[in-house]
């Protein structure tokens, strides 16, 4: 896998994925909506991680410096 997540782009996706995270366990949204946050955190969380973005391939993006 390539990396197509740059530096700016993965502090964003932590931010997100920790805001989503304390959403959830706080009980500031709870039942299906809930889970549906908890999961788009994960995945924030996952993509931030490993670099790497499957949607960016799909549409052909990166947020990467060109070297």
């Amino acid at each position: 896998m390539k990396s197509n997540v740059g530096s700016l782009d993965k502090v964003i996706r932590l931010a997100i994925a920790i805001g989503c995270s304390v959403l959830y366990f706080t009980g500031v949204v709870t039942g299906a909506m809930g889970y549906a946050v908890l999961a788009i955190g994960g995945i924030m969380l996952l993509t931030a991680l490993v670099n790497f973005c499957p949607l960016y391939r799909l549409f052909g993006m990166s947020t990467c410096k060109v070297k």
